[in-house]
């Protein structure tokens, strides 16, 4: 056999390369090739998933399925709730429908949504507040009322309930143990204090509430009003938590502005003094809780009445009184952690209800001398 130059097992090993490359390149065709089949399918797939979400869940249904938006949900939470509820295909592609066309401000409220309604429809239903059914009860929890005033101005005299089952729900232990544990962030132990009078006094938000149920229970009166108090909080967690305060503090506070103002603009002017009191060691010194550890309304106190005893006198002990002596409204939580800044130590109010502030006390004596008189 004729042995090969080195020539020819040069050129053998070329043609063996070229070969190879040969079948790699068919590889990698095939392999590209398959690719973008795959990907072309995943994105035709894709692309009819997100059609068909962007469209009615059934067009031809009649079914009217109500939801509730809690007070305070936002865009996430909704979405979750239209999808569990079968309104929408998907949340995620709802939610950046949403953003996408720059809609916002949802309502809070009771809903009778139909699973063949447009996103467009949804959307303008939620940002209208258009409910399909009318209320059967519309209930006005004013600002400023205790427990017991709400239980003997409101529940006894716009629902079917007595004012004493009112008070007997809220002071129920084993009731408010539930309520703790569904509301772990809200009802904290404070509430359960030594000296608290009533463990959700002040944590009933006052608003107006609409139900749709011919007899509404206590229990759903009282846990919507916790629902509202928890949304309305809830955008100052990040402030109390940086400061190392709680929800009951803030609700305690507020509901001493709530009692002492007179006007909206008052209320933080108000907290800068209780804040300046503080900062002095000094007695906040205001007659609502006075008037709220007596137990009995009082249109004025008198020298004696000062000197009553009580954890809840701000007057006999320095400091926040145990817990709030009122439901507080919103501007009212908002002063207490954006108060005005002011060097006022002193305030009063006179016959027509303005509240006039001093520095000294000089200066207040003589503001009382000229505005309450002897």
């Amino acid at each position: 056999m004729e042995k090969k130059s080195k020539i020819d097992i040069m050129f053998d090993r070329m043609k063996e390369k070229k070969k190879e490359v040969r079948i790699v390149r068919r590889i990698v065709l095939v392999i590209t090739l398959v690719l973008l089949i795959v990907v072309a399918i995943a994105g035709y797939q894709g692309y009819n998933y997100v059609t068909s979400a962007l469209e009615p869940v059934d067009p031809d249904s009649e079914e009217v399925i109500e939801i509730e938006v809690p007070i305070g949900s936002n865009l996430d939470s909704i979405s979750e709730l239209l999808e569990e509820n079968g309104i929408i295909e998907d949340a995620r592609i709802y939610k950046y429908y949403v953003k996408f066309n720059n809609e916002s401000e949802f309502q809070a409220g009771t809903y009778g949504l139909l699973p063949s309604m447009t996103l467009d429809e949804i959307t303008e239903s939620l940002k209208t507040g258009k409910v399909y059914r009318e209320p059967l009860y519309t209930i006005n929890f004013p600002e400023g009322l205790t427990l017991e005033q709400i239980a003997e101005n409101v529940i006894a005299e716009k629902t079917d309930h007595t004012a004493e089952d009112f008070m007997a729900k809220v002071t129920d232990e084993a009731y408010i143990d539930e309520l703790m544990a569904s509301y772990p962030d809200l009802l904290t132990d404070e509430i359960k204090g030594e000296n608290v009078r009533y463990a959700l006094e002040g944590y009933l938000f006052p608003a107006t509430y609409q139900f749709y149920e011919e007899d509404p229970s206590l229990e759903l009166i009282i846990e919507q009003m916790l629902n509202a108090t928890q949304a309305n909080i809830a955008p100052y967690t990040s402030i109390l938590e940086e400061r190392g305060e709680s929800p009951h503090w803030l609700l305690t506070f507020a509901s001493l502005l709530e009692e002492e103002a007179t006007a909206k603009a008052d209320r933080a002017t108000i907290a800068s003094v209780f804040y300046n009191r503080m900062e002095l060691d000094m007695p906040l010194q205001t007659d609502p809780t006075v008037i709220y550890a007596m137990g009995e309304h009082r249109e004025r106190l008198f020298n004696e009445d000062y000197e009553f005893e009580h954890p809840y006198s701000t007057y006999i002990n320095k400091g926040l009184p145990p817990g709030p002596i009122a439901s507080a409204g919103a501007s009212s939580i908002e002063a207490v952690l954006d108060p005005a800044e002011t060097d006022y130590i002193y305030f009063l109010a006179d016959s027509e209800g303005t509240n006039h502030f001093s520095v000294t006390y000089e200066e207040h004596l003589q503001k009382r001398d000229e505005y309450i008189g002897n």
